[in-house]
């Protein structure tokens, strides 16, 4: 029965669906942005995440560790100095998956896979939402201060001039 098994087979050996995810998680880091099918794109999701998870602290254990999986000693090279501290601070989700078409030949759907570009800032948000809000209820409160006072400087005029 399938019940419970994480990984598509895609019609391949597992030897040759490892080779071939570690290409893709190679070329992806590389450039990257790749296209590929939709389901490879999925499954590719997770292996590259937890590549660039692994990334963000550096060390000679995780250094190895991303050897034994990414090809090409210059993507880990990339992955720790670049990729992994520009996602430091994000709780995940560094890739993004965008469905562009279907192929020709066999209509695949296909799907371009990339790193996520902007800087995670959803604490800094929050902060500014906050000020913003309290300085709004600051200018508010000051011109009405204002006005009670005028009134009141201007009953003390007439009260004179009523004498």
């Amino acid at each position: 029965m399938r019940h419970l098994k994480a990984n598509r087979k895609f019609g391949r050996t597992p030897a040759h669906r490892r080779a071939m995810f570690r290409n893709m998680a190679t070329s992806l880091l590389e450039h990257g942005s790749i296209e590929t099918t939709l389901p490879k794109a999925k499954d590719l999701r997770r292996v590259v995440e937890r590549l660039i998870t692994l990334g963000g602290e550096d060390s000679l254990h995780r250094r190895r560790r991303a050897l034994s999986y990414i090809t090409d000693k210059k993507v880990v090279h990339q992955l720790f100095a670049e990729i992994g501290p520009r996602f430091k601070d994000r709780p995940g989700g560094y890739t993004r998956i965008l469905k562009t078409r279907v192929r020709a030949g066999d209509a695949a759907p296909m799907a371009i896979i990339q790193l996520v570009e902007e800087e995670f800032k959803a604490k800094a948000k929050k902060k500014t939402r906050a000020k913003a809000k309290s300085k709004t209820k600051v200018e508010a409160q000051a011109p009405v201060d204002a006005v009670v006072e005028t009134e009141v400087q201007e009953t003390a005029s007439e009260a004179k001039a009523d004498e």
